[in-house]
Formats: structure tokens, sequence, C-alpha cells
């Protein structure tokens, strides 16, 4: 596995040199204090110092630079003013005061951190708070009027479709033909004129019955090197120099058909666990960072699941906890978080990929194999990244569930509970696993350590984050009106 973006980890302690003289030492904890104090211009002071007095090895720089790269992130995450948060809110609330701004970060409807004494707002704060806070969502319905969501009639009439042509069996169904256009566009002189950018582009998965039919059609530059089938996360990779003021795009065209699968399954359809399995040992396990029976896991599943001991009604009980209690709310980067299902029961919110990882944590720690999977959400007018997973039942196989997707607003029950057992036509699968290692792999740490959408980016003088080029994804559905 490629290096792991742990900033701290294995440092036991710096030693601070200045002007010459050897000064006080600098423990991980005080740089770790400084840091979650939002004291991050006399943290990067010190490290600045340490660099500067040299006698650093090159294992102790790269944890260094680590840091200063975190605390980098962390400000792109909170990006906004308390004064653009107010004017982004005052239209909505005219008479907006402190009490209640302060009433809202209190609760953790709106995310803040202060940052070297300013206060400091995630770049989605406003919309987050109407998705968060109830009476905040019926003030701006009040103003702007209720609106329905288009994606959500889009699935309801979809989910039902592919119930309907399921006709009891487990199959893929309702095929969906693509041609796929992905960019990525590196900003102009974000890399010295000559050197070498080398790119990770998102590349279909192959071997699930949802997704067939994948082939690569042209790429930009045309030395393209495909990732074999075997990689978790999928990708191409495509090299080329830096030109001075000039932007440096990459791209790949490729085509694919995914397809929708729906399994109406019961309890009795599912058989005991052969617990000795690899299968099943693989994917009931901790995974740590991320995947860890903590005891307010193990506490809180034990709770939801109470007596039950069929596993297909252990998931839905959680799916359901889940759908009730952890409202959808736009994400930090991952990598600012040092353990995402924590967070989430912290903070009560998540994206999808937070929904998933807190459910495959709940689930695995009451004995359910669960695995990751992720790429793109295709659906007409909503295309995005997005993340989902697939629980294992014995005698089943493999069964798509989307726990941020949530139950469906239907009386019928089959389509209300659609994606707890079942996955919509329009995914298309770019891994099966998350952190799992690139193909080349890459020398520097990754923007995103664990998910992989978007792509990565790297030079010879390090990785490029995402604040230093763009991505776009353009689909041509064949066949569809």
């Amino acid at each position: 596995m490629r290096k792991k973006f742990r900033i701290l980890s294995g440092i036991a302690l710096i030693i601070l040199y200045s002007c010459g003289q050897q000064g006080a030492k600098v423990s991980q904890g005080e740089l770790k204090k400084l840091m979650d104090g939002g004291e991050f211009s006399k943290t990067e002071q010190k490290i600045d110092s340490i660099m500067q007095a040299g006698r650093v090895d090159p294992l102790m720089a790269e944890k260094l630079d680590s840091l200063k790269d975190m605390m980098h992130r962390i400000k792109l995450d909170f990006s906004l003013t308390e004064e653009e948060v107010k004017t982004g809110l005052g239209r909505i609330f005219p008479d907006l005061d402190d009490s209640l701004m302060a009433h809202w970060e209190q609760k953790g409807k709106l995310e803040m951190r202060v940052i070297d004494g300013q206060k400091r707002y995630f770049g989605n704060a406003v919309p987050n708070l109407f998705r968060l806070d109830p009476a905040a969502a019926r003030q701006r319905d009040a103003v702007e009027g209720t609106k329905v969501d288009s994606l959500d009639l889009f699935c309801l009439q979809h989910t039902a479709k592919i119930i309907k042509a399921s006709n009891g069996s487990f199959g893929p169904v309702l095929p969906k033909d693509m041609i796929l256009t992905y960019t990525v566009t590196v900003k102009p002189d974000a890399v010295p004129d000559g050197k070498m950018i080398r790119c990770w582009m998102p590349f279909p998965r192959e071997g699930n019955v949802r997704q067939q039919n994948v082939k690569l059609l042209s790429s930009e530059p045309d030395s393209a090197v495909v990732a074999p089938a075997g990689y978790l996360q999928r990708t191409v990779f495509l090299t080329r120099p830096a030109v001075k003021d000039q932007p440096a795009v990459f791209q790949i065209r490729f085509s694919v058909r995914t397809s929708g699968q729906y399994f109406g399954l019961g309890p009795e359809a599912v058989k005991p666990y052969d617990t000795n399995s690899e299968l099943y040992r693989e994917n009931t396990a901790e995974r740590p960072p991320q995947i860890v029976f903590t005891t307010e896991i193990k506490r809180l599943a034990a709770r939801i699941v109470g007596n039950e001991t069929n596993p297909l009604l252990k998931v839905e009980k959680i799916y359901r906890w889940i759908n009730d209690s952890i409202p959808w709310g736009s994400a930090l980067e991952y990598c600012t978080m040092s353990c995402i299902p924590a967070y989430v029961l912290k903070n009560r919110h998540g994206d999808c990929g937070m929904h998933t990882l807190l459910f495959m944590t709940m689930a695995r720690s009451q004995g359910i194999p669960v695995k990751w999977q992720s790429g793109w959400m295709l659906h007409p007018g909503n295309i995005n990244l997005h993340d989902w997973s697939e629980v294992y039942y014995e005698g089943v196989g493999w069964v798509p569930l989307d726990q941020s997707f949530k139950l469906q607003k239907s009386d019928d029950p089959a389509v209300r509970d659609f994606y707890m057992h079942g996955i919509d036509s329009y995914r298309l699968i770019i891994t099966d696993d998350y952190g799992r290692e690139l193909y080349p792999p890459k020398k520097f740490r990754r923007s995103e350590p664990y998910d992989f959408q978007r792509g990565e980016l790297e030079w010879e003088g390090g990785n490029l984050y995402f604040d230093r080029w763009s991505w776009h994804m353009d689909v041509e559905r064949v066949g569809e009106k």
C-alpha cells in the first residue's frame, strides 16, 4: 500500500534548532495541540524553524511537510469568513443575530472552527444548515417556496421499473449504454515548465454483472496505461510535461454498459454464514483507521440490532437507524478526518461515503460481511461522485446497498426499501474497496487517501492537491432520449 496520510504517526520527538543553537524540544503532543487548537501560523513557524536549521532526516522532513499540507487542506475546507456566512443567510434570515449563529455553531449545524484566532466556516456551511436544521429549512421554504428534488422523483420511477423488470430474478436489468469523457485540467504553472506531470484517472472496474462492455476509446495524451482488471481502484495512467503559462489537459473517452439490479429478498432466503471462510473473515474485520469497532460503535449497533439473528433483518435495522438519525450533508475532505464513522456519530451528519463507512462499521461489528464500492452516479441531470456498498448473504451472494439514497417516499414497500436490496442503472463502478494501491504506485501522498473518483496527480516536487486542478465528466447516453 502507498504511504498513508497520517500526519504525526511515528513522530516521537522533534528537536528544534534556532540560529545554529540547539533550542527547546518540541514534542509530537505539542505540535498536535497547537494544530488542534487552531494555531496554524505558530505550528508552521515551528516547522519552518526546524527545516531551516537543517539536521532533519528525509523521513522526518516528510512528516513535517505532511503536517503543513494537512493545515493547507483544512484551510481550504474552512474557506468562508463569518461575514460571508452572514451574507449568505441574510436573505432567509433578515434579523439574523450573533446568538442564533452561536446556537447553530454549538449544535454542529453550522460547521466552524477557529484558525489563528478567526472563525472560519466550512465552504458548504450555508446549504448544510438547511439540510441539518429542520427549523432553518422551514424558514427557507417560507421565503423561497418548497422545492421538489428532481433526483428523488426520477429514482422513484426508475427503481419501480427495475423491480418490475427483475420479475423475481437477481440478474442485471434495464441496461444503459454510455460514452463517457473525463477531463482533468491542471492550472497553468502549477508545475514548472518542462517537468513531467503524472496523472491517474478513474476507469471502470470489470467483473461485475452490472458493468459490462468496458472499452477505452481514446486518450490525450495517447500513451494511456490501463490498470489490470484485478486492481480494486481502477485507473488510466497518463503523463505529459508542463508548459509555461498553459494548462495541462488530460482526457480519456470510454464506453460502458451499466445495469440496475434488485434482490427481492426475504429472511428465509438467507443461510447461516460460514464464519471460517476467507470471504467472511476479510469482510467482517476491522480496518483502521476507518473501520474500528469502538465501544460506542459496538454498543450502538448491538442496541439497534437487539435480539435479531437473521443477517437480512440486522442489515435492515441498521439501515433504518442511519436513515432516520443521520441526515445527508456535504462533507469535509476525507483526508482531514482521522476516523470518518467517529466523526459522523459526533456531528450527526455525513455525505454518501461517510454514511457508507458508518454502515459498514456497524454491520461488520455485528458479523455481517460488507464491502465498499464507489465511482460516479450518472443519473440524467445529476452527475456526481458517489459511494455505496455491497452486503454478502450466504446462499445469495453480494447485494448492493446504498445507505445515502435512503428510504424512498413510496407506499409500495419494495420501492420504499429499494436501496437496501438493490441499485439503479446509473452507477459507474470505479472501486471495489477503499484505500488501495494505484497502478503504477503513486510516489507521494494522495489528495484522497481512501476514495478514488476524481483522480490523483503528482510531479517530482510532490503531490498536486485538488486546488491545483479541476475535473469534469461528460456523458453521452447511447440510444436514450
